[in-house]
């Protein structure tokens, strides 16, 4: 299987990159190979803009998503964007690393979303969910957080379910563009913990890579369910 990580968080020496590493050890062990994109050690560039494009379909105007579509047909993206869609395209499944910021993905992850996951390749007028361009990979994420896991383990819960609050990377981006997506892996409380739940943690991410066939994917829409209008039928 070949695995692409994409990493962000600013410390080298983070518990965050601590997983990393280990995600990296263990699939190799398992046989697969991987790939990585630590962003921040690339400087990637998170905005999305002109720049983007080295041939415009309209000079005078930006539409982004138009114009992904045409640098995407005319392969004539930054070489950046290029590089990284040519990472996606190659891997069977991706992994997100990063730290939770705001509900959400750090500023420079949301930037290589809105950059890489190109209108034309990975989605586009009816190409999504089970029928978008990524249909076929499969997606994980692993993040850290300072909550505790009693804050976002059910519905009653204060923040709701990790599902929940994380439904806009889950849903909005990884299950749209087509992959199949498995439950995600958080490590809580992360700041404040001893050493000692940090090795559990480790142990039980290690546990989950090595068992990632047996997961059973989180549920989402499927077209079939739909009539051309997008109503239940």
């Amino acid at each position: 299987m070949n695995v692409f990580i994409v990493h962000a968080h600013p410390e080298p020496k983070s518990f965050n990159t601590a997983l990393r590493d280990l995600s990296v050890n263990v699939l190799e062990k398992e046989g697969h190979s991987v790939t990585l994109s630590d962003l921040y050690a690339m400087n990637f560039n998170p905005v999305a803009g002109p720049d983007d494009f080295r041939d415009r379909a309209d000079p005078d105007y930006l539409v982004y998503a138009l114009e992904q579509r045409h640098g995407w047909e005319t392969k004539t993206l930054a070489p950046d964007i290029l590089a990284e869609t040519g990472k996606l395209l190659w891997c069977d499944l991706l992994i997100l690393h990063f730290p939770l910021y705001w509900f959400s993905v750090p500023a420079i992850m949301k930037g290589w979303i809105d950059r890489v996951l190109v209108s034309g390749l990975t989605y586009g007028g009816r190409r999504f969910y089970d029928r978008g361009g990524l249909k076929g990979k499969r997606a994980m994420v692993t993040c850290t957080l300072g909550g505790r896991e009693h804050m976002l383990d059910r519905d009653e819960a204060i923040h709701g379910r990790l599902t929940d609050m994380l439904k806009p990377l889950l849903q909005g981006t990884l299950a749209y563009t087509g992959m199949t997506v498995l439950p995600p892996f958080a490590a809580w409380h992360v700041p404040y913990v001893d050493d000692t739940t940090r090795a559990g943690y480790l142990e039980t991410y290690a546990d989950r890579l090595a068992k990632l066939d047996s997961l059973s994917p989180v549920a989402y829409p499927s077209l079939d369910d739909f009539d051309d209008k997008m109503t239940p039928r």
